[in-house]
């Protein structure tokens, strides 16, 4: 499977429960809005680059919280 197959397979998995996830990053990241935060059916990627850019993360890092959740602080 190729890098572009596995981000495909990762963003279909993430969008099953984003209602859910969204609220837990809105909870820890509270920048972040209802609008950053819509999914559009077809707009998978343009709805990631949303969070990544409010974030200032890089795709793989957003992936990461948004599947396992945010770090922990101390």
């Amino acid at each position: 499977m190729g890098k572009a197959s596995k981000n495909k397979s990762e963003i279909f998995t993430l969008i099953l429960n984003w209602e859910a996830r969204s609220k837990k990053l809105q909870q820890k990241y509270d920048h972040l809005t209802d609008a950053d935060l819509k999914f559009d059916t077809g707009k998978e990627n343009e709805s990631l680059n949303k969070v990544e850019k409010r974030l200032n993360k890089k795709q793989q890092e957003v992936l990461h919280i948004i599947k396992k959740g945010p770090p922990k602080e101390s």
